[in-house]
This record gives C-alpha cells, sequence and structure tokens, in this order.
C-alpha cells in the first residue's frame, strides 16, 4: 500500500456517479453497500447508451461496418482487461457472466480435465456460497473429497491449519482475496506459492479486490482469478475469468453453441481456441463495453490512490465505530479492506439497516452469502458498511451519528 496523501480528488469523483446525488426518504443518500455492488459513473452509462445509439451491432460474425466495429471495440476490452491484471496474454481472458459463473465454468471444465475420485479440492471457512457450491457439486460428481481450511476469532486464516491440509492429493485451493462477509485480506501470493509447492492449482475470487486494489497476475502467479463488472463500477452481467493459457487449453468447454466451435458435423464438432472456446452464444456486448469505460475510469484515478484513500476511511471508520454502546466488529484481521461487519447487544441487524434506511444510509444486513462464517461466530447475521473511492468521513461521522440515535431507540 502506498504510504502519500496526495490523491485524486475523489469529492470531486463523487458528481460522476448521478445515483450519488439521489435522496432516500428526504435524506441526502450515503451509500455504504459497495461490497454488494458498486454504483456507475456517467462514463459507463454514456458509453453503453452510445454503444447502443450509435454502434450497436454483433461481434464476430458478419462483414459489415458495424459488426465489424462492434467486435473491434469488444476485443480491445479484453486487451484492457488483460492489462489491468497483468495477464500474458489477451487470450487468457474470459468473459463470463459475474464471479459465480466464472467460479462455476472453473468447477465443471478443470474438474471434468483434472479431478479424480479421491482428490481433494481444499476452500477456506470464510468463502462467498459462490466459492463454496460449485465445488461441493464438483466433488460430489467426481468423487471427490472437499477439505476446509478454518479461520479463528478475528476473522483471519489458520494458516498452520492450511499448510497441513494441502497434500499431494490437494487438486485445487479455491480462496477469496478479500472476504466479503469480515473484509479481511488474504496472503494469497504466499497461500499460492505453498499451493503449488505440492503440485496444486489455485483460483482467487477477487471480486472484492479488484476494484480496490492493484493486482499482478505475474507476481501472485495465480491460476484463475475471477472477478465481476458490477462491483468494478461496470454493468451487471458481465464477469472476467483469467486462467492460465496451458490449463485453459487442456479444460473441456463449459457450454456448447455458436462462437466457440471451430468445425461442427453431425459425427463430430471441433472447438475454436481460446477464448472463443470458452463464450459460447452471442455474448453480452453492451456489457462488455461498460466493463472496459469502467476499467478506463478507475485506471484514470488509479487503483494504488483508491486503495491508499479506502484505508483511510477504513481507519477513520474504526475509530468512530467504537464510540457506539454494546457494538461489536466482526472480523478484525489485522489487514483489512474498507468493510465493517458488526453486532450490537440486543439489537437485532435487520432493525438497524431498516431504521437508518429512513434516513437515508443504505448498508447490508443478512449472512451475507456467508452462512458458514456466521455459524463460526455464533450469530445469524450482522450489519456491514463498505466503503469505496466515493464516499468521504463527513458521510462517515453522519452515519455514526445516526448509529448512535437508532441503537438508543432500539434498545
Amino acid at each position: 500500500m502506498t504510504t502519500t496523501n496526495h490523491y485524486p480528488d475523489f469529492d470531486r469523483a463523487r458528481k460522476d456517479f448521478p445515483m450519488l446525488s439521489k435522496s432516500m426518504h428526504g435524506k441526502p443518500l450515503i451509500y455504504f453497500d459497495s461490497a454488494a455492488t458498486a454504483q456507475k459513473p456517467y462514463a459507463v452509462i454514456n458509453a453503453i447508451q452510445n454503444f447502443y445509439t450509435n454502434d450497436y451491432g454483433t461481434v464476430h460474425r458478419a462483414i459489415y461496418e458495424l459488426s465489424i466495429n462492434a467486435t473491434l471495440q469488444y476485443q480491445q476490452v479484453r486487451q484492457k482487461v488483460a492489462t489491468l491484471l497483468n495477464a500474458k496474454k489477451t487470450d487468457e481472458i474470459i468473459y463470463t457472466r459475474g464471479t459465480t459463473e466464472s467460479i462455476n465454468m472453473v468447477a465443471y471444465s478443470f474438474g471434468k480435465a483434472f479431478v479424480k475420485p479421491g482428490d481433494e479440492i481444499l476452500i477456506t471457512a470464510m468463502e462467498h456460497h459462490s466459492n463454496i457450491v460449485p465445488w461441493q457439486i464438483l466433488c460430489e460428481d467426481r468423487k471427490a473429497i472437499l477439505k476446509v481450511v478454518p479461520i479463528n476469532d478475528e476473522g483471519e486464516l489458520k494458516m498452520d491449519e492450511f499448510s497441513k491440509l494441502l497434500n499431494a492429493k490437494t487438486k485445487l485451493v479455491a480462496v477469496n482475496h478479500i472476504a466479503n462477509s469480515l473484509g479481511t485480506i488474504n496472503p494469497i501470493k504466499e497461500i499460492i506459492a505453498m499451493a503449488h509447492s505440492v503440485g496444486a492449482k489455485v483460483l482467487i475470487d477477487g471480486a472484492q479486490s479488484a476494484p480496490h486494489m492493484p493486482v499482478d497476475m505475474q507476481d501472485l502467479d495465480a491460476d484463475f482469478y475471477v472477478f465481476s463488472g458490477h462491483k468494478f463500477y461496470g454493468p451487471t452481467g458481465i464477469g472476467i475469468l483469467y486462467g492460465k493459457a496451458d490449463l485453459l487449453n487442456e479444460m473441456p468447454p463449459y457450454q456448447g453453441g455458436g462462437d466457440m466451435i471451430e468445425k461442427v458435423t453431425f459425427e463430430k464438432t471441433t472447438y475454436n481456441t481460446l477464448p472463443m472456446k470458452f463464450e459460447a452464444g452471442t455474448p453480452m456486448i453492451a456489457e462488455v463495453i461498460g466493463l472496459g469505460a469502467a476499467i478506463d475510469y478507475v485506471n484514470g484515478l488509479s487503483l494504488e490512490h483508491i486503495q491508499d484513500y479506502e484505508h483511510s476511511l477504513l481507519i477513520h471508520a474504526n475509530e468512530a465505530i467504537s464510540s457506539v454502546q454494546g457494538l461489536r466488529i466482526i472480523g478484525t484481521a489485522k489487514h483489512k479492506a474498507a468493510i465493517i461487519s458488526f453486532i450490537v447487544d440486543g439489537v437485532h441487524p435487520l432493525d438497524i439497516g431498516t431504521m437508518l434506511d429512513l434516513r437515508g444510509i443504505a448498508i447490508r444486513t443478512g449472512h451475507h452469502c456467508a452462512q458458514p462464517v456466521m455459524k463460526h461466530f455464533n450469530i445469524p447475521a450482522t450489519a456491514r458498511a463498505s466503503f469505496s473511492f466515493y464516499n468521504n468521513k463527513e458521510e462517515i461521522d453522519y452515519f455514526i451519528k445516526a448509529l448512535k440515535d437508532v441503537v438508543r431507540i432500539l434498545k
């Protein structure tokens, strides 16, 4: 993380997001749920509108100018993603519908190619359901064994237990970079190196990290890395799967249809080369264009500056929220992203979220698609405030004042 305070003008950047000028229940909107989905800047909205208004055509399948131009724009975004992640080749970037589909694609295709009865898949106790259920399905289908790395009461992985669970039978380790329910930043470079030492491959769920910090596939040496466009200030319905080319080449297609074929006969079909082999059917063209605009926008601010600024928001919020009587933060890892999950003695998180909404403050309540995390802490749910670069300390101060008022009323 950088230490400079010479940030871009993030207060000015707020004005790029039309939703942030809205009112809710007669109060100015304070949006603290970017871990669920991020708001969209005009640059993304305008890029999608312009594509549909002026440039719309299908990709790959025609020689008329509209199609050629649409295909060019579509492919340019693939290069932008490859540069963002520092992939070796653009062919290593697969378009999907989101993080969930990316993980399911790897579970199906990697599992079919490499996982045999008795093999082991290793995940952690802090995963989102999207990084649990696909591996359960895979293990049931392939008669493999799912093992889980436990966490401590700070919400950190027990790395000594991880080391013990790794062995020659471990085929793949799937772990989030940042836990959506706790904010924990996992030591993924260490995890990847340890997994590789026993011959295992690694999938990193980057849904919470890609929009908030720089990531470098050559430095990390991840085998697979996945994230969603809608958390990256882009549109819904578009996600990214990065995979090392040699692995992707050995994996069978996830779906069959148009574009993913080389030649089709009733006797036999041969498949296209990367990345098309994994992109069946007419793709989400406008969504890809929108993601490209989001990447350009974020690059203009710099992920290094975003990470540094959001960390300053986390420090401010941690200090301020400690003054709320009866409040306990769930997830106190030494290395955290700008996410605070909390409970208040004698008050249900749903009631907190409802009352804060009436004051114009949007936070998330519930189990955050991480029920095993809730079970570990023996709680049904938490309230969660998650910050982005378009938030500021004044909003946090208002949030804490409102939270104290809500707690006083509900207790």
